[in-house]
C-alpha cells in the first residue's frame, strides 16, 4: 500500500484506533532533505505494508498537529501504537536507516 497523506483527523483515527502501527513521516514541501528522503520513504511503505501503516502529515497544512507532537526539526518520523509514540528519528540518512529504525521499536 502506498504512503497516506493524513490530516489531523485521519492521524488521530490511525493512530488511536488503528491495528498497526503507523509511521508518520512529518515534512514539508520547501524541506529539501524531506523531499531527497522521499522515494525511500515511498519504498518503505510498499516492503512494510503487510506490518505497518505507512503515513505522512505536511507540517505546513497541519501546524497544530506538529505542535502538539512536539515536531521541531523536519524530516521527524515516529512510530505509533496503540495511541503511543514508541521512538522517532531525525532526518535519516537511508532506506536502510529507516529500516533498522522500524526494526528497532516493533522487535
Amino acid at each position: 500500500m502506498a504512503v497516506i497523506n493524513m490530516n489531523s483527523e485521519l492521524f488521530h483515527k490511525s493512530v488511536n484506533e488503528g491495528e498497526k502501527p503507523v509511521l508518520v513521516d512529518f515534512w514539508a514541501p520547501w524541506c529539501l532533505y524531506c523531499r531527497r528522503i522521499s522515494a525511500a520513504y515511498d519504498q518503505i511503505g510498499e516492503q512494510y505494508a503487510d506490518k505497518i501503516e505507512v503515513a505522512k502529515v505536511n507540517i505546513d497544512e497541519n501546524p497544530e498537529l506538529a505542535a502538539q507532537e512536539r515536531i521541531e526539526v523536519i524530516p521527524t518520523l515516529v512510530l505509533y501504537h496503540k495511541g503511543q509514540a514508541l521512538g522517532s528519528i531525525v532526518a535519516p540518512e537511508s532506506k536502510a536507516r529507516i529500516e533498522e529504525f522500524i526494526q528497532e521499536h516493533m522487535g
